[in-house]
């Protein structure tokens, strides 16, 4: 099974300061609990970086994070992650100055079933589940920002 969403958000901050966020060294910055272990090229992040993660996205398991992509000239970076157990995501993030000091993120998230569980997950995940999902992203970076200003 497959299933692929998009959202996107703008914050008042520029460019330059939002993308770097969307990298395994910069979501230590705004995700609680984030933490990564770097196998390959993750700071400064490369093309074909590899990393893993215990558990992110949706209380998943353990998973391997590929760098696929990574465009910082046009602030555009995607994954593949890769929990052997259920799935692969494949996760897309792009952001637009839209004004000087403000910056969309659009970020896509495409899943694939490797087996009965990541199938379960992609038939009950819904697109009202997903809007949550990014909601939260956002809420998470505005609290972000608004510390760095004080």
């Amino acid at each position: 099974m497959e299933r692929k969403y998009c959202q996107q958000f703008s914050l008042e901050q520029p460019i330059e300061a939002v993308f770097p966020l969307f990298s395994p060294e910069g979501e230590r910055k705004w995700v609680p609990e984030w933490d990564y272990a770097e196998i390959r090229g993750c700071n400064p992040l490369t093309e074909d970086a590899v990393f893993l993660t215990r558990h992110h996205d949706h209380a998943a398991e353990p998973a391997i994070w590929l760098v696929k992509r990574y465009e910082p000239q046009t602030y555009f970076v995607e994954y593949y992650k890769v929990e052997p157990e259920s799935k692969i995501s494949i996760i897309q993030v792009s952001c637009t100055q839209i004004a000087p000091r403000t910056t969309r993120i659009t970020v896509c998230y495409e899943y694939i079933g490797l087996t009965q569980a990541g199938n379960e997950f992609i038939a009950s995940f819904t697109e009202t589940d997903y809007a949550d999902y990014i909601r939260e992203w956002e809420g998470l970076l505005k609290i972000y920002f608004k510390s760095q200003k004080q």
